[in-house]
């Protein structure tokens, strides 16, 4: 009977974290370059049912879940639909061919490379860009961008030009090259926020793309990659786990029900 009440409790935990995460996806479905989470749901190790067939024997029934849980939620990296601005700090990085990881088959993933106030280095797809006050190329939240030198990208001016490998040009001459970041497994990258990945738990330096034949892409000067969330589809998602916590939450009811049952009949006296 307890064993009910952690499985249908457990269910409802799990459905409460897939809505934080399909609620952050919809919230962040006009972000450029934001990729929804996919979350993978995992049942608790099988328990072994037995039963007694004489002193010192038993006979195997079968295995028992007792109950799932929200084991992460993965970034699917696939690409945005693209929409011309005409500005030239937006920048869209177009992947052409990644290889995919030899490990889980999944193709790896391509990043602009920015430096944080802390000198540490992260990975957005967010291209909206602009320029600071020491003509510093930087994203919408200061992070800088790093050229294939590891040292921030500077202009005079907004009137530069960025050709499709990443070089940008100032006034003619060559202000240096977009530091292209590859991850050759993509489930590595971890979010923390205002479109920024780092590699791995501790924030590996990832290789970069640039020179490497195995790798294409291109740079779009006025375009901005938008989110990869479909709406429609995380609205049909979050409908589907309230009503997967609602049938666990009748479940829960049901059992507490039986139990106040047992606590007021059973070896009643009358």
């Amino acid at each position: 009977m307890l064993r009910g009440y952690y499985t249908a409790a457990s269910g409802m935990l799990a459905q409460m974290q897939r809505q934080q995460v399909l609620t952050n996806d919809i919230a962040n479905a006009n972000t450029p370059g934001y990729k929804a989470d996919q979350t993978s749901l995992r049942s608790f190790k099988d328990v072994l049912i037995s039963r007694l067939s004489g002193v010192s024997s038993s006979q195997n029934l079968g295995g028992l879940s007792t109950g799932v849980y929200l084991q992460e939620g993965i970034p699917d990296f696939s690409m945005g639909t693209l929409n011309e601005t005409g500005k030239s700090t937006d920048l869209a990085l177009v992947p052409t061919e990644v290889p995919a990881d030899q490990k889980n088959g999944q193709p790896g993933a391509l990043f602009l490379t920015v430096q944080q106030a802390d000198g540490s280095t992260r990975y957005t797809r967010n291209g909206n860009l602009s320029v600071d006050a020491l003509g510093r190329l930087e994203t919408s939240d200061g992070n800088l961008i790093l050229g294939t030198n590891n040292r921030p990208i500077t202009v005079s001016s907004e009137d530069f030009q960025v050709a499709s490998d990443g070089t940008v040009y100032d006034n003619g001459r060559v202000s240096g090259q977009l530091n292209i970041g590859y991850a050759a497994n993509s489930a590595q990258m971890v979010k923390e926020g205002n479109g920024l990945y780092k590699a791995g738990e501790q924030g590996a330096v990832l290789p970069s793309a640039v020179g490497n034949q195995q790798i294409g892409y291109s740079i779009k000067q006025g375009f901005l990659e938008q989110s990869n969330v479909s709406p429609e589809e995380a609205m049909t998602d979050l409908m589907n786990t309230y009503r997967t916590f609602q049938a666990n939450q009748q479940v829960l009811k049901a059992y507490d029900q039986s139990m106040q049952l047992v606590a007021n009949k059973v070896g009643q006296v009358e």
